[in-house]
């Protein structure tokens, strides 16, 4: 009698939607802003201050390197993190997730440098990265997963999208960051002790993010699978063997929304102030103003998604973003502000309709067991294929064969992601949330 009592109990716990939505949406802000803190200062700061020995390209090439290790970490955590969110759930999994990526990032801020420690510091560094990646390759999934399986009938896309809204919030507010400081301070002030703010201050955001998430319940969708008991035992394990291709399919379509983000930011930015002569505050300026685009076409994508189907808006965005690879070195290499401006605008707008619906695009094609584990490690994968190295891969085939070659990169990988959804079937009709 106890025990039905207290498995009704457990069932008819139900959450705020509005704690859902800020809870999830709090978790990507965070990772955004801490990855685009660390990929601006990888752009701007650590290179001088992590790698000085080195020429200026190569530098430059290093502390990119660095900011790539995440992204061969975030499978790690995927997998980890993964495990824990389908074994013993979502939330006690998003409350680590979020603690690991949280104290990494603060202590880059608390670093010393190549100055006063030496080669040791560029590990330390390193290190602080790898901590990020595993943090970050539990958030994303979980986040989604707490939004799409708290969603009701007909509305999984539209709740889906509020964790990713957090990327332009987080996009924002790491930019602003950086500008704010860029005003009100020297550049060596900036260079000296100035850079460390934007990581410290991200404390303020990993607690507010621990005290909502600590107020959850289990997601009802999970909730059913601890109530059957019909946890698996090794989740990575069966994500292997019985959902291997739709692991593939779902990391390939992905690849598309880390390729047109981070050429639109990270290697535009680099580009834009290393080689096109227009200074850091004007160009972090520019960057800014054009990631409301990204922010208004999140919810934009998620209506469609909604009303035509998750498959059918994802196939339409790849062919954007091809197209829009044919125009990357006309307007980005144009020397006119204003075409720079707009190549922001359209690629940020174009990010945010592929990335709008692709969170829920993962989380549907893998059953409630395994969910945690498939979904993160399709995102993650994809992180490797399409963000960890794109800067870098950029940066050298602009300097060898031109702006022309990084937009045929980015039309080539969209259109790779294009082949992939054409592979995946359409969820929209599915009770995913009952398919254990």
């Amino acid at each position: 009698m106890s025990s039905n009592a207290t498995t009704v109990t457990t069932e008819v716990a139900s959450n705020s939607k509005v704690r859902v939505l800020f809870a999830s949406l709090v978790g990507t802000t965070i990772e955004f802003f801490d990855f685009y803190i660390y990929a601006t200062a990888a752009v701007l700061i650590f290179p001088h201050l992590f790698f000085p020995e080195s020429s200026d390209g190569a530098v430059v090439l290093k502390s990119l390197a660095t900011f790539a290790i995440a992204f061969i970490a975030r499978p790690i955590g995927a997998a980890i993190f993964g495990h824990l969110g389908d074994r013993i759930g979502r939330k006690a999994t998003l409350v680590a997730a979020l603690l690991t990526m949280g104290i990494s990032t603060v202590c880059i801020g608390l670093l010393p440098t190549y100055a006063q420690i030496g080669i040791v510091a560029p590990l330390l560094l390193a290190l602080c990265r790898l901590g990020q990646g595993l943090g970050l390759g539990g958030e994303w999934s979980g986040a989604v997963l707490l939004a799409t399986e708290n969603a009701p009938a007909g509305k999984r896309a539209w709740y889906g999208m509020f964790p990713q809204l957090g990327a332009p919030i987080g996009f924002i507010l790491a930019t602003g960051s950086f500008l704010l400081l860029n005003a009100f301070m020297s550049e060596q002030a900036f260079m000296t002790w100035g850079w460390r703010i934007p990581f410290i201050s991200s404390a303020i955001l990993v607690l507010v993010g621990l005290y909502i998430r600590l107020k959850l319940h289990e997601t009802p969708a999970f909730q059913k699978v601890l109530n059957k008991q019909k946890e698996v035992n090794v989740p990575f394990k069966e994500v292997m063997t019985k959902h291997f291709p739709m692991l593939v399919l779902g990391t390939i379509a992905a690849i598309c929304t880390f390729v047109v983000f981070y050429l639109t930011t990270v290697f535009a930015l680099n580009w834009g102030t290393s080689k096109l002569g227009y200074a850091r505050g004007d160009f972090l300026g520019l960057q800014l103003i054009a990631t409301l685009c990204f922010a208004a076409f999140i919810p934009l994508s998620a209506i469609f998604a909604e009303k035509f189907g998750r498959k059918n808006t994802s196939i339409a965005v790849c062919v954007l973003s091809a197209l829009f690879g044919l125009c990357f070195a006309p307007l980005l290499g144009s020397g006119n502000p204003i075409l720079v401006f707009l190549f922001l605008c359209i690629g940020l707008s174009i990010m945010g309709l592929t990335y709008g619906p692709i969170g829920t695009v993962l989380s549907e094609i893998f059953p409630t067991s395994v969910r945690y584990t498939g979904s993160a490690l399709t995102f993650n994968l994809a992180g490797i294929f399409g963000a960890s190295f794109a800067p870098y891969i950029a940066t050298k085939l602009a300097e060898n064969y031109g702006l022309g070659a990084v937009g045929l990169y980015l039309s080539l990988a969209s259109i790779l992601s294009l082949i992939a959804f054409l592979l995946i079937r359409e969820t929209k009709h599915d009770d995913v949330n009952n398919q254990i």
